[in-house]
Formats: structure tokens, C-alpha cells, sequence
């Protein structure tokens, strides 16, 4: 079975294996203080840095950011760009960085509708942090939960075209193998910021499980602090996975 179809451990955790985040807040954070927009988005790269440091010290294995959906398009054009502006800047700034804390990125989505000077940098990114194994870090862009699904389903059929005639052979072991993340194991948390409640198609199939924490922090505001606050109450959680609090006890 690929890991990201595997399950923790039923019962209470320390540190999240895998840690999933919505950064969100950058444009409202903004608009409170009467800045730009563009001024939040700066501020949420700050933010992205001081999480990436701290998940590193704190024992986090991956940590997956949605940083622009497939939902994002529809946004105005003038922040569209601006948007992916940011992201060839970062790219360009924070590879060595991130290569120094011996950080592996990856970049998830359909990213054939970026710009070929995007789409450059992060397979470049990508190479030049591949062997590195302190942190996993992915950055999903033009990314949807239910685009994730389909695109597996798609692949599945175009290896297994047997498959089409035979529906019932099908099952989640199968699926999983062919899912943008499917190197990666299913997420032990969920954060979002911004005060909303909701997990807007966001790896919509690997959130089956996970512990979903929602803060009315801004993400540009988020820090270690706000991570150590969500560690703890991820502590607190019981993750049974269908089984009863007995059952758990039993185990122990």
C-alpha cells in the first residue's frame, strides 16, 4: 500500500507526522492596517519562513502549504499576477535556503498553466533540493482536492485500461498510488488560519483522518507560538480511526 494511504497509530500523539496548512489572511490582514493587498502576500513569505524553521525544530516530517487553488484564477488579474510574481520571487530567493536547512521541496497542482519561467524554476527547485531529507516541504499550486482525484482516476485508467471494463477492482490501495502526494503519508493535522472553517477542496482525499485546527489568526501574523498552540491541541486529541477509547486502551 503507498505511505500516503497509511494511518498513525491510534491514540494520543506527540509532534504531527505530517502537518497540513491553508495560509490564509494575507489580503485581510492587509486591508485592517490600510496597506495594499500586495503588502499581506509579502508579509505571508515571512510567514512561510518562520513555519518552515520551526516545523524543522520541532520534528515535523512534511509540511504541505496551499499557497494559490485552482479556485485562485478567479481572482482579480492584477493580484493573479502579483500572486505569481511573489512565487518566482521566493523561488529565486529561498531555494538556497531552504537547500542549507536541508529542506526537499516539491511543487504540486496542475502547473502546465504557468508561465514557462515558473514552471523552470520549480523543476529546478526541485532537482536542486531532492536528496535533502530534513523536512519535506510541498507548495501546492493551481491545486484542488477534487482536481487530485480525478487526475489519479485518470492515470489509474491510462496504466490499468483493463480497468474500465472491470470497475470492481478498483479499490483505495489502487487510487492512492496515482495522487499528487502519494510519497507522502496522510496529513496528522490540518491548520487554517483566517478564522474561516473549511477545508476549500484542499487534499480533499488525503483529510479523511485528519485533526482539523482553525484559528482566527492572520497568516502573516502566524508564528512558532501559533504552531506550539496547535501542537497542543493536537496532543489532546484522541485519533481512534473507528475504534472505540476502550479499544485504544487495550492496546496501550
Amino acid at each position: 500500500m503507498p505511505e500516503s494511504s497509511t494511518l498513525a497509530i491510534p491514540g494520543r500523539n506527540d509532534t504531527p507526522r505530517h502537518l497540513a496548512v491553508i495560509m490564509d489572511g494575507n489580503g485581510r490582514w492587509a486591508t485592517k492596517r490600510f496597506l495594499p493587498r500586495a503588502a499581506g502576500h509579502a508579509r505571508g513569505v515571512q510567514a512561510v519562513r518562520r513555519v518552515v524553521e520551526a516545523c524543522g525544530k520541532r520534528g515535523v516530517e512534511y509540511l504541505t502549504l496551499f499557497a494559490f487553488s485552482s479556485e485562485n484564477w478567479r481572482r482579480p488579474e492584477d493580484e493573479v499576477s502579483l500572486l505569481m510574481r511573489l512565487f518566482v520571487q521566493t523561488l529565486e530567493k529561498e531555494v538556497d535556503k531552504l537547500n542549507e536547512q536541508g529542506v526537499r521541496l516539491r511543487v504540486v497542482g496542475e502547473l502546465s498553466a504557468f508561465e514557462p519561467r515558473l514552471q523552470d524554476l520549480i523543476r529546478a527547485a526541485e532537482q536542486r533540493t531532492e536528496k535533502n531529507n530534513a523536512l519535506n516541504l510541498t507548495i501546492a499550486a493551481n491545486y484542488g482536492g477534487r482536481w487530485d482525484i480525478l487526475q489519479a482516476v485518470q492515470r489509474l485508467l491510462r496504466e490499468r485500461p483493463e480497468l474500465a471494463v472491470a470497475p470492481h477492482e478498483v479499490n483505495e490501495e489502487a487510487l492512492s498510488a496515482h495522487l499528487s502526494m502519494s510519497w507522502a503519508p496522510e496529513p496528522d493535522l490540518f491548520i487554517r488560519t483566517g478564522g474561516e472553517q473549511r477545508i476549500s477542496n484542499f487534499l480533499v482525499w488525503q483529510l479523511a483522518y485528519t485533526e482539523l485546527y482553525f484559528t482566527d489568526r492572520y497568516w502573516p501574523d502566524f508564528d512558532a507560538k501559533e504552531i506550539d498552540a496547535a501542537f497542543e491541541w493536537y496532543r489532546s486529541r484522541e485519533r481512534r480511526f473507528g475504534r472505540t477509547s476502550a479499544q485504544l486502551a487495550q492496546s496501550e
